[in-house]
């Protein structure tokens, strides 16, 4: 009986991923507990990160900044759900910029371009680049990356 219903939530071939496509992700805020968890899981106890008097009195915003790794953390998370489930293979390398501050309660999306899709040389696979762009709920961009990933193809 499970076989009559199509899979929701399966990630996209890399041949539905045409130079030129663009897709947007769904929203997500980050939370105080996003950071907390990220600084002790990663050990980046930064005082920008976990001292309000310092925070308060010395950084830039006044602000609680979230690090750039948590920020390209949850955007992949944002990607991954809604596009590569079951059809990403690999991530295989980047390039990243950090366009501006993103602060405890921004919310987030992904707006996604895709600038390089072909053929792998075996296997049915392509190659997808895309750009990706990280807006706030402001519409700016916090951060920027362009992952090259592996993908899987349609069966001939």
């Amino acid at each position: 009986m499970s076989d009559d219903f199509e899979e929701l939530g399966t990630g996209f071939y890399w041949q539905d991923l045409y130079v030129g496509r663009k897709l947007k992700t769904i929203g997500r805020t980050l939370f105080e507990s996003d950071l907390i968890s990220f600084i002790g899981v990663t050990g980046m106890q930064e005082v920008l990160f976990n001292n309000l008097q310092y925070i308060e009195n010395e950084s830039p915003t006044g602000k609680r900044i979230v690090p750039g790794a948590l920020v390209l953390s949850v955007a992949e998370g944002l990607v991954m759900q809604s596009t590569l489930q079951k059809t990403g293979f690999a991530f295989l390398g980047m390039t990243l910029d950090i366009k501006a501050p993103t602060l405890v309660d921004d919310t987030l999306h992904v707006e996604l371009e895709v600038t390089e899709s072909r053929a792998a040389s075996r296997g049915g696979r392509g190659l997808v680049r895309t750009l990706n762009r990280v807006i706030n709920q402001n519409s700016d961009c916090v951060l920027e990356y362009t992952p090259l990933r592996l993908m899987k193809g349609r069966e001939a």
